[in-house]
């Protein structure tokens, strides 16, 4: 007798849950050859050739780890650094699951972001400072959860209890402990509350701590900072170690971390934070001119690196919460769009005679720890884009007085900067040498020389006046620690940021007699923070910070007074802000003092450690029930997962070991699963039978992101022997067959820039291709298209969405392969012969509440959406007459976003589905109502 069974497919879309990253998973060629430093603290590992900052890395964690554990703990367990040289962006991290730690080597252009300290020091004495922290954060209740659940377990411990201003906070403080800058030290990073206090913004601490849709709200790094720094000044060093351990400990089970805070400080958590914000507040007490906006406005929008057209015109970046960047022109108080802007990793760029020129972002095709910027030239008038180079790592591109040349700073993956002046055509016409280890920041043309803010390796900054032809180096501004950014050219005069005191003030300097000036007028001196700006006959334009974002001023130039500064260095000193705390210890100032130790640069074995189980993850998707043993290597080439599922349906139980290997240019991928009591039917009778799967393939992943398009292709092949194991009377030659397919897929996404508030992006496609055919003699097809298109709505963050799918197997179901149909909502499935579906869905948003729960649970967004679909099956009954039947449905949704324990999104579903045929398969009446919970803590 012969039954029909349903195959679980258990192949690469499933593997992919293993949580591999796109941005990160087998992400480097095979061609990179990889060196390391071990020591007892870290094990750096970085490419052929990077030694030197293998070497440094190695030396900084060397000096700083016992010098500063007193203020966090004392427990050590060595994690290995990864030193990536190959991305063109500035970053890195500690994880856990596995623990491992990254560093992208490339520097951020801007000095006020994240300071001018060299970009390997300053990864080092942060994320270190993480490593530290979670080393320690391995106590009690969090401990337990390790134990049980390995270190994906200390995770989810340790974010439950530990918030992450925390994290950041402490790690910004030890920044600025041990060196002689550090972001605490910078008034740029204070800009955001700043602004929310010059506004009279008094947001609760739930919209403070979870960000907002409608209102600028600053992220949990100055929170952090602000709060670490006023524990260490007011209770001491120990106070933060005493409260970390108790929290992390789970002492006290709700609110762990407040409980210590009151136990340690003698102040509840709520009087702490007013305290410790309201003494930052006195720091910045100087009065702000008021806002030229309404009391209650919401963020309008970042306009950003204004250019002069002439006096009435002026053209800047522009970015709002509905919209992504573009470039826009304004003529006395009209404003036109000139253009979206490409990917990019920041909004600067330069203007010259009716051009634009900037940098874009472009991923490699393959590698993604491989990107690229490439110089792109925009066309005011027309619109027209032009990609002058490909494949470079260029930044900061500026044109020179002809419109001819391009000045840029150019980062290569071996860690060397230099200044290459192209023609337009992309071709290189001279390297500037860089004899003295510079590292260049937005250079500009003066003449036949250049100009450029420069960075020395202590991070002590100045001004270069610089000759091509020679390689000749004036500095025209003695060395100092305070960052200096945007420099603009003017007849005789370059202007530029920098920081003094507790304000970032806009300096003039004369390149004929070298004097130096501070700009100010009543305008500039009630700013906060003085940036980029541009100078035309009559008239100066800048950019300062506003709780609606960065807005760009401008003024007459008579309007400006020319204080002049009486020698060559940028007055006052980066400030402390009251905090004494930092100048206590012996690790202050520790990395001025650090010294190469040599340590020995010895060869990484690609093998080391490939099998490394890390996480025990349960996973719960009714009907499926999964508790997998998951394992990553470091070097994230190897993915592993030893599983047990259990299927609340069929009530079958599923043994699984499952890998993905994506060092090659295709990911391979294997496999083997034992299901044990899957069911069948012999006349609408259960039968139970055992399956054995083994499964084995490949896939290719491509990244055609070019623009303002983001694309991805990726297909492959999996190679499938299943056997079924039937128990007497049912052990046949039918029913126990072995059968063997070949599963052919391709995945295809493409979509447009998304602003802050878009539901969907704009304009979109997703399209999946699924083709299944045995291959061992026996007809057994399955062949599934689905596509879902995405367009713009009535209103700006309105979106439409097209979907359809179409699924056809043999008609006598032979493969038994699962049914993956994205089935009509509200209605009961079946694998039918033959499947189609057609939906139109609307989303919208209803309200943006801002509004929190016993610092527990935070609403930010309420959406709400309606959809009708429509679906046809065809099949065939046991007698061979056809079977035909309609499904549609109507119905609505609301969906409900925010964040829980204030670090953790959700997204919270009601849907209502109004059927309006019968439901043939199951179930009874019209009116179905789901709820959707995609929440996971792992």
């Amino acid at each position: 007798m012969r039954i029909l069974i349903k195959v679980p497919f258990l192949l690469l879309p499933f593997f992919f849950s293993l949580n591999i990253s796109a941005q990160q998973f087998g992400g480097n060629p095979p061609s990179i050859k990889w060196r390391q430093v071990n020591t007892p603290a870290a094990r750096v590992i970085f490419p052929a050739g990077m030694d030197s900052a293998g070497i440094r890395v190695a030396d900084i964690i060397s000096s700083m780890n016992t010098r500063i554990q007193a203020t966090i703990g004392g427990k050590q367990r060595q994690i290995s650094v990864l030193l990536q040289n190959q991305t063109t962006q500035s970053n890195g991290y500690v994880g856990l699951a596995p623990f491992r730690s990254e560093y992208y080597l490339t520097p951020d252009q801007n000095s006020f972001e994240l300071g001018s300290l060299r970009w390997t020091d300053q990864l080092a004495v942060h994320e270190f400072r993480h490593v530290q922290q979670y080393n320690n954060f391995n106590v009690g209740g969090s401990r337990f959860l390790r134990y049980i659940f390995g270190e994906g377990g200390q995770a989810v411990g340790n974010e439950l209890t530990i918030p992450n201003w925390f994290f950041e906070g402490d790690a910004v403080f030890n920044e600025t402990y041990v060196t002689a800058q550090g972001r605490g030290r910078l008034p740029y990073f204070f800009n955001g509350y700043r602004a929310l206090w010059a506004a009279g913004k008094n947001y609760s601490w739930m919209k403070l701590r979870n960000g907002s849709y409608k209102d600028y709200v600053p992220d949990w790094y100055p929170m952090g900072y602000m709060l670490v720094s006023y524990g260490r000044e007011k209770y001491g060093d120990p106070f933060w170690k005493n409260v970390t351990h108790d929290a992390a400990a789970f002492d006290g089970l709700f609110y762990p971390f407040q409980k210590a805070i009151k136990q340690y400080s003698g102040v509840d958590f709520k009087q702490f934070r007013s305290d410790a914000l309201g003494y930052y507040k006195q720091q910045f007490s100087q009065p702000a001119i008021a806002d030229p906006v309404k009391k209650n406005q919401h963020f309008i929008g970042d306009q950003e690196y204004p250019a002069f057209v002439d006096d009435h015109t002026i053209i800047y970046n522009k970015t709002t919460y509905n919209h992504p960047a573009v470039f826009v022109i304004r003529t006395d108080n009209q404003e036109r769009v000139i253009s979206s802007r490409n990917f990019s990793l920041d909004n600067y760029f330069d203007y010259h005679d009716g051009k634009i020129i900037y940098s874009s972002y472009r991923p490699d095709l393959r590698w993604s720890y491989r990107d690229y910027q490439e110089i792109t030239l925009l066309d005011v008038q027309t619109g027209d884009e032009t990609r002058i180079t490909k494949k470079t790592k260029y930044f900061s591109p500026a044109l020179n007085a002809d419109g001819k040349k391009i000045v840029a700073v150019q980062v290569a993956a071996d860690g060397k900067n230099q200044l290459h002046i192209l023609g337009l055509d992309g071709k290189v016409l001279h390297t500037i040498p860089n004899n003295d280890g510079l590292f260049f920041t937005y250079p500009k043309f003066y003449g036949d020389k250049i100009i450029s803010a420069v960075r020395k390796p202590d991070g002590e900054m100045s001004i270069a006046l610089i000759d091509p032809g020679t390689g000749n180096t004036e500095y025209l501004l003695a060395f100092s620690i305070k960052p200096i950014a945007f420099p603009s050219v003017h007849k005789d005069m370059v202007y530029f940021s920098a920081a003094t005191g507790k304000n970032d003030a806009l300096f003039a300097l004369s390149l004929s007699n070298k004097k130096l000036y501070r700009l100010q007028s009543d305008s500039l001196s009630a700013s906060i923070g003085n940036y980029q700006s541009a100078i035309s006959s009559n008239k100066i334009a800048w950019v300062s910070f506003t709780a609606y974002g960065y807005q760009v001023h401008q003024a007459d130039s008579s309007q400006v007074q020319w204080q002049q500064i009486t020698g060559d260095a940028i007055p006052g000193d980066l400030p402390t802000f009251g905090i004494t705390a930092l100048n206590k210890g012996e690790a202050t100032g520790l990395l001025a003092s650090v010294t190469d130790a040599h340590p020995a640069v010895t060869k990484y074995n690609k093998a080391f450690h490939l099998i490394n189980f890390h996480t025990l993850q349960p996973d719960f998707s009714d009907p499926n029930y999964t508790i997998a043993l998951q394992g990553e290597n470091v070097l994230n080439t190897l993915q592993t997962q030893l599983s047990f599922n259990y299927n609340r349906n069929e009530g079958y139980k599923e043994f699984g070991f499952s890998t993905v290997y994506g060092a090659l240019f295709p990911y391979l991928s294997a496999g083997v699963d034992y299901i044990i009591d899957r069911e069948a039917f012999d006349r609408n009778s259960p039968v139970y039978f055992n399956q054995l799967q083994y499964h084995a393939g490949l896939q290719v992943p491509l990244n055609f992101t070019r623009g303002r398009t983001s694309t991805g292709l990726s297909f492959g092949s999996d190679v499938v022997y299943s056997r079924n194991f039937f128990s007497a009377p049912y052990d046949n030659a039918t029913n126990s067959r072995e059968l063997v397919y070949l599963n052919n897929y391709v995945s295809f996404s493409s979509r447009s820039r998304v602003a802050k508030k878009n539901l969907y992006p704009q304009l979109a496609q997703t399209i999946y291709l699924n083709y299944k055919n045995a291959v061992n003699g026996i007809n057994a097809t399955q062949f599934l298209a689905t596509g879902d298109f995405y367009f713009p709505g009535l209103l700006a963050n309105h979106s439409l969405v097209i979907s359809s799918a179409y699924q056809q197997r043999d008609k006598e179901n032979n493969g038994g392969y699962s049914n993956d149909f994205p089935f009509v909502r509200g209605y009961q499935s079946r694998n039918l012969y033959q499947l189609s579906k057609l939906s139109a869905s609307y989303h919208f948003p209803l309200f943006y509440p801002d509004a929190g729960l016993i610092n527990a649970v935070y609403l930010s967004r309420i959406r709400g959406g309606v959809f009708y679909e429509y679906g046809h099956g065809n099949d065939f009954y046991t007698n061979g007459s056809p079977f035909k039947a309609d499904f549609k449905s109507t119905g609505g949704q609301l969906f409900f976003d925010g964040q829980l324990w204030n670090q953790f999104p959700y997204s919270i579903g009601i849907r209502y589905s109004r059927l309006l045929d019968r439901d043939i398969f199951g179930g009874t009446g019209s009116n179905r109502v789901e709820i959707v919970l995609p929440i996971s803590l792992f």
